[in-house]
């Protein structure tokens, strides 16, 4: 879309407005093109069949998360017609529609194609009820009696039961009855509790909710049964909470929690061959359009297939394994000694985050250590890091942990976590009124020779690890006493609501980071205005923000080059003339979730690279506590700028170009660089041999040439 001013011939075009609203790409619709990507893996037959349908659950759980979130709020500004970029909210939901429809049947289609298919001979087969020979039959029969039956409550819908509540992302089996004026319809919740293929043996699986409905029979004896089909409810699951008036945070979130599963319903899903007394029925009791029902031919929820799927123990099904690297360095009992020698740099899933873990450990352990502060946004299951916690408090030491229980659907989670840290005798705060905790950062305050010594990890991803062996993300440990004297204030900022007087080497939201970044940006457009090099590199998970996005341009339009790496939602137009042609958008979505966030900028031939858990959106800058922090040390920095922003924009496999219209193309393949398989073969390489010096890429233009770099662990 060419939204330039004409000017007179041989001048640039230039845009008398920034605040022009075609400018900036619909934030909803840049979310479900990012999951359009996710869907392009699971579509790509050079992928491993079971990595493909990760892929499928990965879009599947998406699309969940982004109709109880973004669709139920768009659905909640009809009201208002709240405008949402140069489109209103209705404009918006009727191109959802549209686009979800279209990317739930390429979904389907690619399942049922040579999916299906290569996972059957792996081991994997579907079996449908209606080709089940006479002896699958009697099994299934038999295991549905034994198994399931005791668990399920069947309930009739007739003017003394009214319609039953579907709770969220459940899963229901909906029954029509024939020839009974006062009971039509019936509804069986199948039990989560149970899983969801049933094994038949030799390979072969049936869906627990047809198991249901081959017997459905036995759950309504003496009625006539004319159809049974499953169904899918989603519903608005964000929490409506008002901090001010709570007097007690966890309690209240606990009553919200157990309240979200009553929202509104946004979307049905439904098999296909449901017929229309029932989908009326249910879109009549569930309060929802057309456009809100999706016919589904397969099986609803995508995901529940997975645990049986990754028992399948055929090579060819999966990715090469590989082994993160172990930073000997801090597999010793002596960590803080090598960390008062340099700072540390771990680039996972490629370093093993078990490091993290032993600084934790080894913390608690330590009797010289005398207190440990972190904070904690999600932290998974079973968590070593929280157990370690526990530990230090029962070992007499101070500890405190920020836990975030507003972390979206990780709440409940939190919450239990909270509570066992109290009883452990953590001592547990929840932050700032309002604001949520995502900045990731742990200070263990040590006694050395007489004096305090405080020791720093700062991390672009949580302290969860499960998700740090598939999420690509940067941790980095020091002892310098500049970062341990800003950790110390932002603890005390989060902890007392105190506001210190100045940083030395963080820049933290919600106080000055949106400014601090803008203050980068023009300082690289006045470079360029005089004709110094100028350049910026940027990696982050999504760019939304108007004012840096005004920045940015700019910045173009100035003559400073600019490329993004941004993984996830843009609302930045590239290559729009007189106003961003020099800004390139690359997306690289692959075997691992791409989450670090870096900023680079050329500072006048010095180099900066800065390093942070936040994107660049107003949440993160105005309703998060975040940090982002320098990096120093030359090695450290050379190392980023090679693994994480060089390698990433000459990857020519996996990246995605954006284009002025919002729409995303492959690059042409000219080098066949794939970035997270080049920095995989770098770590199995330096597994096997620790001193290896692998050559991962000729050196990019990022800033001033410099002599080739050879990458070597810290």
């Amino acid at each position: 879309m060419q939204t330039a001013v004409r000017e007179p011939e041989g001048k640039t075009p230039s845009f008398l407005d920034l605040h022009d609203p075609r400018l900036y790409l619909n934030r909803e619709l840049s979310s479900l093109a990012f999951n359009e990507r996710v869907l392009e893996e699971a579509c790509d037959p050079s992928v491993p069949p079971l990595e493909r349908l990760k892929f499928l659950g990965i879009f599947s759980s998406n699309l969940d998360e982004f109709f109880m979130i973004r669709v139920a709020g768009l659905k909640q500004q009809l009201v208002g017609c709240v405008e949402a970029d140069a489109l209103t909210p209705g404009e918006v939901l009727r191109e959802i529609s549209q686009r979800a429809h279209a990317l739930v049947a390429r979904q389907y289609a690619a399942l049922s194609g040579d999916l299906l298919r290569a996972l059957e001979r792996g081991g994997l087969r579907l079996l449908r009820p209606h080709v089940l020979s006479p002896g699958l039959r009697e099994r299934a029969a038999a295991y549905f009696e034994r198994e399931v039956m005791p668990v399920l409550t069947p309930m009739a819908i007739d003017p003394g039961h009214p319609f039953p509540h579907l709770t969220n992302k459940s899963l229901n089996v909906v029954v029509r009855f024939a020839a009974q004026p006062r009971l039509q319809f019936g509804v069986v919740p199948v039990p989560q509790v149970l899983p969801r293929l049933v094994d038949l043996a030799e390979g072969g699986f049936l869906l627990l909710e047809e198991l249901i409905a081959l017997n459905v029979a036995q759950l309504f004896p003496g009625m006539t049964v004319a159809g049974c089909h499953a169904c899918r409810v989603t519903r608005n699951w964000d929490l409506d909470i008002d901090e001010e008036e709570a007097e007690d945070l966890l309690v209240t979130i606990e009553r919200e929690v157990r309240k979200r599963d009553r929202g509104n319903a946004v979307r049905l899903e439904i098999a296909a061959s449901t017929d229309d007394a029932v989908l009326d029925e249910l879109r009549g009791e569930l309060g929802l359009e057309a456009g809100d029902v999706y016919r589904i031919d397969g099986p609803l929820d995508v995901p529940a297939l997975l645990p049986a799927a990754n028992r399948l123990e055929a090579k060819e099904l999966h990715e090469e394994a590989f082994t993160p690297v172990q930073q000997g360095v801090l597999e010793g009992a002596d960590l803080f000694a090598a960390l008062r020698e340099k700072d540390l740099l771990l680039h996972h899933p490629y370093d093993s985050f078990d490091a993290v873990v032993a600084f934790i450990d080894a913390a608690a352990d330590d009797p010289d250590v005398l207190a440990i502060k972190q904070t904690l946004y999600r932290t998974g299951r079973d968590s070593p890091i929280v157990r370690a916690l526990q530990r230090a408090a029962e070992n007499g030491k101070q500890v405190t942990a920020l836990v975030e229980l507003k972390a979206r659907m990780d709440e409940e989670a939190n919450i239990v976590w909270a509570r066992a840290l109290e009883q452990s005798g953590v001592h547990v705060v929840y932050g700032l009124i309002g604001i949520k905790t995502h900045c990731k950062i742990a200070m263990v305050v040590r006694r050395e020779s007489g004096r305090l010594r405080r020791y720093v990890h700062l991390g672009t991803g949580n302290y969860n690890t499960q998700t740090a062996r598939a999420y690509a993300d940067l941790s980095f440990l020091t002892s310098r006493e500049e970062f341990a004297a800003d950790a110390a204030r932002l603890f005390n900022l989060v902890t007392s609501s105190s506001r210190p007087r100045g940083w030395s080497r963080f820049m933290v939201s919600p106080l000055h980071m949106r400014g601090a970044l803008l203050e980068l940006i023009e300082r690289e457009a006045r470079h360029a205005a005089q004709g110094q090099p100028a350049r910026i590199a940027v990696k982050v998970n999504a760019l939304v923000d108007p004012e840096v996005i005004r920045a940015l341009y700019r910045a173009s339009q100035a003559g400073v080059r600019i490329d993004l790496l941004v993984r996830g939602i843009c609302c930045l137009r590239p290559g729009l003339p007189g106003v961003s042609e020099r800004i390139r958008v690359i997306s690289i979505v692959d075997r691992f979730l791409e989450h670090a966030r870096c900023f680079y900028f050329e500072a006048g031939g010095r180099q900066e690279v800065w390093l942070s858990s936040a994107d660049w959106m107003p949440r993160n800058f105005q309703r998060r506590v975040e940090v982002a922090f320098p990096v120093e040390d030359p090695r450290l920095k050379a190392r980023i700028i090679e693994e994480v922003l060089q390698l990433s924009l000459a990857d020519d496999v996996k990246a995605r170009r954006l284009r002025p219209d919002g729409a995303w193309e492959r690059l042409p393949t000219q080098s066949a660089l794939r970035s997270q398989e080049r920095l995989l073969a770098a770590a199995r390489k330096t597994a096997a041999a620790e001193e290896s010096e692998m050559r991962l890429l000729e050196p990019l233009a990022l800033g001033t040439p410099r002599a080739a770099r050879r990458r070597r662990r810290p």
